[in-house]
């Protein structure tokens, strides 16, 4: 079960900084994806982007939690 938790939990810290980076940057910062092209449009696309970090976030949070209680339990 551990072993699992942790690749889960690996992914989606990938996954996190993969949508982070994509994301239009607002103050000329670190993000990448700044380019003309979207999903449907720019505002679909941030929308869609916002929404699914915020979701890795929560996950990450949840699986960093869930292996902390494994670690304590082992």
């Amino acid at each position: 079960m551990h072993a699992v938790l942790l690749v889960i939990h690996l992914i989606v810290a990938i996954a996190l900084v993969g949508f982070v980076l994509i994301q239009r940057s607002e103050g000329g910062a670190l993000g990448i994806g700044g380019g003309p092209g979207g999903l449907v449009s720019a505002r679909g696309a941030a929308n869609f982007l916002t929404r699914t970090t915020a979701i890795l976030a929560a996950a990450f949070f949840l699986t960093s939690i869930a292996l902390t209680i494994l670690a304590q339990k082992d």
